[in-house]
C-alpha cells in the first residue's frame, strides 16, 4: 500500500514533466523559426561617430549619438579579454551560448542569498539582447535571449562573437565599445592599458553609470577590485601583478569631451559641412574628416587669443564674483558645493572654485573635487578691491562667493573671472587659401557663436586699403599728395546726416603723401580719396577681394570701414595683396574618408599664379604691400616690429567709438586676422584701438607661426619703378631723400629747380587740379 502511495506522486510528476518538457520543446520549435536574421550580426554595420581631425592627424571632434571606436579582436589586447572574461562570463570558450553550471550557480547563490542577486547571462546572450531584445525582465524575454544566443553560437566564432560585444556594449560617458571607452576614460588606445585599467573597464557592463569612474569613483573601485580578484583566482595575472594593480592609482580624464587641441570651432564648422551633405548619415556611417589646421599652428593661435583677451580683462578691473551659493556659518558642505561647482564648467586652467573664508590678506576656496585653496599676496591683486568690507553684498568676495582661480607659472593661485569681450583670430595660407588656424572665440563650451565666420562687424581702419587700391586704378600714387585736414560731409553724400569726421588722436598733419596717410591712418586723408575716385567706383571695386557690396553702402563712411565684414572675408581679401593679386577661397577641409579609408572628398584648391584668379593688377598688389609694410615700420602697425622681421605688412582697424579692434596683417607666407569686441556692440574701454587691443594677438600667433622661415619679400613686377621724390611734394628730384613706386605711365612730371613754392601740381594727372583732397 505505502509503494503505491509513494509511486503515485512520482508517477504524476513525472508525467507533468514529460507534459511540461512536450510544452517547452513546442514553444521553442514554435519561437526558433520565428527568430530575427542575424545579419546585424554576420553583416555589422556598427553607428559610428563623425570625427573630425587636424592635418596632421589629432582628433579635434567626435559627432554622433554613439561614441564607437570599432576594433578587430585580434587588436585586442589579452589582459583586456581576459578581463572581461573574468567579469562577464569565465566559461565562455566552454559554453554553447548558454552557461548552464552558471544558471545552477546563479539559482543557488541566489536561493541562499534569499532573494534575486545574481545573473546568469553569458557575453553570447548578451549579444544577443544587445541587437536584438529590449531589456525587460521577463521570461519570455529570457527564452528568446537564450534561443539567441544557440541561433548565434552556430552561425559565428567564439572570437567573432567577443569582437561583437567588445564593440557594442555600452561602457557610460556615450562610450560604446571598449576601444572607446579607453580613450573617454583614460585617453589611451585599447591595446596601452594596463591590468588595472583593463579591470576597471571590464567592471563597467554590469552597471556603466553606477561603476562609472568619472562620476562613481568609489564605486568603481570596488567593481575593479573585484574583477582583480576573479582574474586572480582564474590564474590570469600572478600574485605580484594583482598586488599592484590594486594599489595603482586610477587617473581617469577629468572631463570626457577633451581633446588634445582647442580646435572646437573648426570641428562645429566641419559637423555643419557633412550634415548639409550626408543629412542624418553624418552621424553614423563613420566618416573622417581631415582639415586644413595644424596642431602646432591651432594651438599657438588658441594661446595667443586667450592671452590677449585676458590681458585686456586684467587692464578693465574685476567685476566681481560671478555668483553666490547659501553655505551655513560655519563647516563645509561639500555636496552643497560639488553640485553648484558642477553649474560651472572650467574654462580652460580657469576653475571655478566657491569661496570659504575670505579676508583682506587671504581667501580660501574649494575646488572641484574636495580641495581647498589658500589665495593670498599676489594671487589677490587684481581681485583685491571686492575684498573691502565697505563693498555691497553682491559684489564682495565672501563666504559663499563662486570665483575663477588660476595658477600663475610658479603655481600659485589667484583670482582672475570670466571676460566679457569675445575674439577672433584666423590665419589663412595666402598661395591657396588653406586655413592654418581659426579660433573664433574664448570658449566654445561657453560662446559657440564662431566670430571668424558668423560675426558681422565694421572693420573701421583696417578696409582703408581695399580703397587706397581703388584709388591706385584711379590713378593715385603713393606719393600723391592729399591734405589732411578737418571736412564737413553733408547728408547727401553720408546717407544719413551731416557728418564731422575726425582723425583718432585729433592732430592734422596738412597735404602729406598718401603712404603716409594709410601708415598713420589718417581719416581726413582717406575721405578725401573717396571723394576723388567716387564711393560707386569703391563700392564696386572691393567685390573683387570677395565682400559684398550691399554690406558697404556707397556714401563716403565707406572710406573708414562703417560697412560690415566678417573675420574670415578679411583674411581672404589681405590675402590678395600677400600673394600679388589673387584672390584664393579659405578651406578647411583637405579630405574626407568613409569608415574603410575610401577617399570621398579631396581638397583641390587653386593656387595664386592661376591668371583665372587675378583680381587686381600686380603691380597694385606690389605697391599696396609695400605701403602696408610701412604701417608695421613706422605707422599704427609699428609694436609688430618687435617681431624682429622686416617682411610683416598690416593693418590696424578702430572703429568709431572704439567698439570694435582689429589688425589684419600677413608675411608673405601666412595671413592673419584678430578681433576683439563685444557680442552686444559697446565700448571697449579707453585708449582700446586694435593696436592695443588686437595686434598683440596677432603678434604672439605670427611670433611661434614664422619661427624658422626666413624673411621674403615680392619681387617688383614689370612696369613698376622708383624713383627718388620730395617727400613734400611727392614729385621726383634728382636731389629727392625718399625713393617711391609708381606705375611707368604714372611717373608724375619732375619738379623744376626754379618753380616757385606753391606752383607745384600735387595730384595725379587723372584727377583735376582743384579736387580738394
Amino acid at each position: 500500500m505505502w509503494l503505491r502511495l509513494i509511486a503515485f506522486p512520482l508517477l504524476l510528476l513525472a508525467g507533468l514533466g514529460v507534459i511540461a518538457g512536450a510544452l517547452a520543446g513546442l514553444v521553442i520549435l514554435l519561437a526558433y523559426p520565428n527568430l530575427p536574421s542575424l545579419d546585424a550580426l554576420t553583416d555589422y554595420q556598427p553607428k559610428i561617430p563623425l570625427r573630425v581631425y587636424t592635418a596632421d592627424g589629432i582628433l579635434i571632434g567626435e559627432f554622433g549619438e554613439e561614441r564607437r571606436s570599432v576594433v578587430a579582436i585580434g587588436d585586442v589586447p589579452n589582459i583586456m579579454k581576459q578581463a572581461i572574461l573574468a567579469a562577464e562570463d569565465e566559461r565562455f570558450y566552454q559554453h554553447k551560448g548558454v552557461d548552464y553550471q552558471g544558471v545552477i550557480r546563479a539559482a543557488y547563490s541566489n536561493l541562499t542569498a534569499g532573494g534575486r542577486r545574481q545573473g546568469a547571462s553569458t557575453i553570447t546572450m548578451q549579444v544577443a539582447r544587445n541587437f536584438f531584445l529590449s531589456k525587460e525582465k521577463t521570461l519570455t524575454r529570457k527564452l528568446y535571449e537564450a534561443l539567441l544566443a544557440f541561433k548565434i553560437e552556430a552561425s559565428l566564432s567564439k572570437d567573432e562573437i567577443l569582437q561583437l560585444y567588445i564593440n557594442q556594449i555600452y561602457l557610460g560617458q556615450r562610450a560604446y565599445g571598449f576601444a572607446e571607452a579607453a580613450q573617454i576614460y583614460f585617453g589611451k588606445a585599447l591595446k596601452d592599458v594596463n591590468v588595472a585599467e583593463a579591470a576597471m573597464l571590464a567592471g563597467l557592463p554590469k552597471a556603466p553609470s553606477g561603476f562609472n569612474p568619472v562620476v562613481n569613483p568609489k564605486r568603481a573601485k570596488q567593481r575593479q577590485l573585484y574583477v582583480l580578484r576573479r582574474m586572480h583566482d582564474l590564474g590570469y595575472i600572478t600574485d605580484a601583478q594583482f598586488a599592484e594593480a590594486q594599489k595603482a592609482p586610477i587617473v581617469v580624464k577629468r572631463q570626457a569631451n577633451e581633446y588634445a587641441v582647442h580646435a572646437e570651432y573648426v570641428a562645429e564648422m566641419v559637423r555643419q559641412m557633412l550634415y548639409e551633405r550626408f543629412g542624418d548619415d553624418a552621424y553614423t556611417k563613420g566618416y573622417r574628416v581631415y582639415t586644413t589646421i595644424t596642431k602646432a599652428d591651432q594651438e599657438e593661435a588658441y594661446n595667443a587669443l586667450r592671452r590677449g583677451v585676458m590681458d585686456y580683462d586684467k587692464r578693465h578691473g574685476y567685476r566681481g564674483p560671478e555668483g553666490y551659493i547659501e553655505l551655513p556659518p560655519e563647516g563645509q558642505p561639500d555636496d552643497v558645493i560639488e553640485e553648484a561647482l558642477a553649474e560651472a564648467p572650467d574654462s580652460d586652467e580657469l576653475q571655478p572654485a566657491v569661496v570659504l573664508e575670505a579676508s583682506a590678506k587671504q581667501v580660501r576656496a574649494y575646488r572641484r573635487g574636495g580641495e581647498v585653496v589658500t589665495i593670498s599676496g599676489e594671487g589677490l591683486k587684481f581681485a583685491q578691491k571686492m575684498l573691502d568690507d565697505k563693498v555691497a553684498p553682491n559684489k564682495r568676495i565672501r563666504r559663499g562667493a563662486l570665483i575663477r582661480i588660476e595658477q600663475d607659472e610658479k603655481h600659485n593661485w589667484q583670482i582672475l573671472q570670466l571676460p566679457d569681450v569675445e575674439a577672433a583670430l584666423v590665419a589663412v595660407s595666402p598661395s591657396d587659401g588653406r586655413v592654418r588656424a581659426l579660433v573664433g572665440g574664448f570658449d566654445f563650451n561657453l560662446n559657440k557663436f564662431n566670430h571668424v565666420t558668423q560675426a558681422w562687424r565694421q572693420p573701421g581702419s583696417s578696409f582703408k586699403p581695399f580703397v587706397y587700391s581703388a584709388a591706385l586704378e584711379k590713378g593715385f600714387t603713393p606719393a600723391t599728395i592729399v591734405d589732411d585736414a578737418p571736412i564737413v560731409v553733408d547728408a547727401a553724400q553720408t546717407g544719413s546726416q551731416t557728418w564731422e569726421p575726425h582723425n583718432y588722436d585729433g592732430k592734422y598733419d596738412g597735404p602729406i603723401r598718401l603712404r603716409v596717410g594709410l601708415a598713420k591712418s589718417k581719416n581726413m586723408v582717406a575721405i578725401r580719396v573717396l571723394q576723388a575716385i567716387g564711393p560707386q567706383y569703391a563700392q564696386d571695386y572691393i567685390t573683387r577681394f570677395g565682400f559684398d557690396a550691399d554690406k558697404h553702402p556707397p556714401y563716403l563712411t565707406l572710406a573708414l570701414g562703417a560697412g560690415s565684414v566678417t573675420a574670415w572675408q578679411m583674411a581672404r581679401g589681405y590675402a590678395v595683396f600677400a600673394n600679388g593679386g589673387y584672390r584664393i577661397e579659405p578651406y578647411v577641409v583637405q579630405r574626407i574618408v568613409d569608415d574603410r579609408g575610401n577617399v570621398l572628398a579631396q581638397a583641390q584648391p587653386p593656387r595664386a599664379g592661376d591668371d583665372s584668379l587675378r583680381v587686381i593688377d600686380a603691380r597694385n598688389a606690389f605697391v599696396m604691400d609695400s605701403m602696408l609694410h610701412d604701417v608695421v615700420r613706422y605707422g599704427t602697425g609699428a609694436r609688430a616690429m618687435a617681431l624682429g622681421r622686416k617682411d610683416l605688412a598690416g593693418k590696424t582697424g578702430t572703429t568709431n567709438d572704439l567698439v570694435d579692434a582689429w589688425f589684419a596683417g600677413y608675411q608673405p607666407s601666412l595671413v592673419a586676422i584678430a578681433w576683439v569686441g563685444f557680442d552686444e556692440p559697446r565700448k571697449l574701454g579707453n585708449h582700446e584701438t586694435g593696436a592695443v587691443a588686437a595686434l598683440p594677438i596677432w603678434m604672439n600667433y605670427m611670433g611661434k607661426a614664422l619661427k624658422g622661415v626666413g624673411e621674403m619679400f615680392q619681387p617688383v613686377p614689370d612696369g613698376v619703378v622708383s624713383v627718388k621724390v620730395n617727400p613734400d611734394t611727392g614729385l621726383p628730384a634728382a636731389d629727392g631723400t625718399l625713393s617711391e613706386y609708381f606705375y611707368r605711365e604714372n611717373v608724375p612730371p619732375a619738379q623744376r629747380p626754379d618753380a616757385p613754392e606753391g606752383n607745384t601740381p600735387r595730384t595725379p594727372a587723372v584727377v583735376k587740379p582743384t579736387t580738394p583732397f
